[in-house]
């Protein structure tokens, strides 16, 4: 399978640079596997398509404000800092991005906030324009979180060409965020509005949470012709006890099991038993999923068109 394979004109005047006013009414396009049959609908008509008994697999992780600017010792050279992950909390070690990086070495100090009340040290390389940061903060965990957030600003997609707003911050948040870890939003998830998950939760859907903390592995580009030859970065996933029962007798009593997004479907596509149901699990994937591929346990998805 190449990357060739996946190439299609998308015009750039249909990347809309702003979401819709109201989350559930955007587009959405319905392709039925067995007919071929496409329809044309709103998103929240995805209502119709799902009865009582079934299950919708959300990932819930909450984005935190990733992307900070500061300035190089010395030199004052702007630079923009992406925290990827917290790589240990008592020492305050991050997983960064830098840019630009070849100016940025090890042992290099970079401070943040016009009054520099945050200072990073570099402390060593990793792949990909990847840098190892240690904070240097006198307080508590608390307040160091607290400046980060200051600090920092919401990631918007790369292919959104427009300075980030504080209303961002709201935007690029599902409705059922609810454990901080992610570097940017399951984009799938933006589009559910507080109403509309009322509306199928009293049509008897059910809500499988799980946790993938979106990194640099969903979002980074596949730059190799051969598929088998991408990495993926690893990214930490969580699906618990709940999240598996839900699934598990919902595939039992024949039920659809829907996958909201790339990043849930890769999560239970990670923890599969030996006879196709869902285990939980505590720990990272990196998993890469292309054609040919044999789904275990969705038999639908929602998701994005993907660049």
């Amino acid at each position: 399978m190449k990357l060739s394979d996946f190439d299609f004109n998308l015009p750039e005047e249909l990347i809309a640079n702003y979401p819709q006013e109201n989350r559930d009414e955007c587009r959405l396009m319905v392709v039925h596997r067995e007919t071929g049959l496409i329809e044309h609908k709103m998103f929240r008509d995805v209502l119709d398509y799902f009865d009582e008994g079934d299950v919708m697999i959300m990932n819930n992780t909450k984005v935190f404000p990733a992307r900070m600017y500061g300035n190089k010792e010395k030199t004052g050279a702007k630079i923009e800092v992406f925290l990827l992950r917290e790589l240990n909390r008592e020492s305050l070690l991050w997983d960064v991005l830098v840019d630009p990086a070849r100016k940025i070495r090890i042992g290099n100090k970079l401070y943040f906030g016009e009054d520099d009340s945050l200072v990073a040290e570099v402390i060593d390389n990793t792949t990909s324009r990847g840098r190892t940061l240690r904070f240097l903060f006198d307080g508590p965990y608390e307040e160091f979180k607290a400046k980060i957030t200051e600090l920092g600003e919401t990631p918007l997609p790369k292919y959104i060409k427009r300075e980030v707003e504080p209303e961002d911050e709201e935007r690029y948040q599902t409705v059922f965020a609810k454990v901080e870890g992610a570097v940017a939003a399951p984009t799938a998830g933006l589009h559910f509005s507080k109403q509309l998950l009322k509306r199928l939760e009293l049509k008897g859907i059910n809500f499988a949470e799980l946790t993938l903390h979106v990194g640099l592995g969903t979002f980074r580009s596949v730059e190799v012709e051969d598929l088998t030859k991408h990495k993926m970065d690893s990214e930490q996933v969580i699906i618990p006890e709940k999240a598996v029962d839900m699934v598990n007798d919902a595939k039992r009593h024949k039920r659809r099991v829907c996958a909201v997004g790339t990043t849930s479907m890769r999560s239970i596509e990670t923890s599969v038993s030996t006879d196709g149901f869902l285990k939980p699990y505590d720990g990272w994937t990196n998993k890469f999923i292309f054609p040919p591929y044999e789904f275990s346990i969705a038999d639908s998805l929602i998701t994005n068109f993907h660049t």
